[in-house]
């Protein structure tokens, strides 16, 4: 590579016909400017409700929509200034980690459930929970974010870009595989609700919602994953990663969908304070169950979720 090679990934230079960008096209300026709005909207609703209801553990959403937010910025300087290596590693770096923090949340959300429900309903405790799966997020976060930054600095080397291509898409396995046992432990969860007798009052009222939300982030962010991991797989002049329209609708748009969805559904509004009957030891008849106490679901006033008791 000569001086000249180096000098045009150092500073903004305007686009080139027939030199190709590392993106393998132009980022839009106004996709980038639009998905800062929304994630910077997201996070400050984020950090209004966490501190308002107290609720200090679900900043990881909001720290999430600030990473985001960064990643959609490098974009949108790409947008005006598209070979420069600083960008495109501020983008690859942190837009492919942000949805480790959405699921930190989600795995705390089922600690939580279980915490209400009461032990019987979960094989492992809620705690034990957080420590298997954010140590999950954390191990596949530090993979992914090596990775790019091996992948973005080294973009003009093909075999150590390689490297570092492969190093992320290890990370997005690693990320699905982890998500992928979250699911068939809340599945389980709900089905030993349902065994006691308990299905209809443990998703009564606001919890119904709260679930739905829960399960249609875990859907976005394995729609994403499940596009990251092929488009890596394709190398940097694959199909997918060289078409913009694929990158804005299986990441951008499925990660506002992934957040959103709980400032809408946020825990600290829709989690109850505590659960008036308990399960029993060795379950309920269905008549029995029928019989049973109700859900209280007011809120706790000036403390939900987590406080703390996590």
């Amino acid at each position: 590579m000569t001086n000249t090679d180096e000098s045009l990934y150092i500073g903004c230079k305007p686009y080139m016909h027939g030199v190709a960008t590392s993106y393998g096209y132009v980022p839009s300026k106004g996709a980038g400017l639009a998905f800062c709005i929304l994630f910077g909207l997201l996070m400050v609703a984020h950090i209004v409700q966490f501190c308002w209801k107290r609720t200090w553990v679900y900043v990881v959403f909001a720290i999430g929509c600030l990473v985001e937010l960064i990643g959609w910025g490098g974009r949108a300087w790409s947008a005006e200034c598209p070979y420069n290596s600083t960008a495109f590693l501020m983008q690859i770096s942190t837009l492919i980690i942000a949805p480790t923090f959405f699921t930190a949340g989600i795995y705390v959300l089922l600690g939580r459930l279980i915490q209400l429900y009461g032990r019987e309903s979960s094989v492992l405790s809620p705690k034990l929970y957080l420590w298997i799966f954010c140590t999950c997020d954390v191990i596949s976060l530090f993979v992914q974010a090596a990775g790019g930054g091996i992948a973005s600095s080294v973009s003009n080397n093909k075999s150590e870009s390689d490297l570092g291509t492969n190093i992320m898409v290890a990370g997005i396995v690693f990320q699905l595989f982890s998500i992928t046992i979250f699911v068939v432990c809340a599945i389980d969860v709900f089905r030993r609700v349902k065994r006691l007798g308990l299905l209809g009052l443990a998703t009564k009222g606001r919890l119904r919602p709260l679930i739905g939300a829960m399960v249609l982030s875990i859907v976005c962010i394995y729609i994403r994953s499940l596009y990251r991991t092929v488009e890596l797989s394709q190398g940097w002049t694959g199909y997918l990663i060289t078409h913009q329209s694929y990158f804005i609708g299986l990441d951008g748009v499925m990660m506002v969908i992934a957040v959103g969805v709980f400032n809408i559904c946020h825990p600290g509004w829709m989690l109850p304070s505590e659960i008036d009957f308990s399960l029993p030891k060795h379950g309920l008849s269905k008549s029995e169950s029928s019989a049973s106490g109700t859900l209280n679901l007011k809120p706790m006033a000036g403390n939900t979720g987590y406080g703390n008791r996590f």
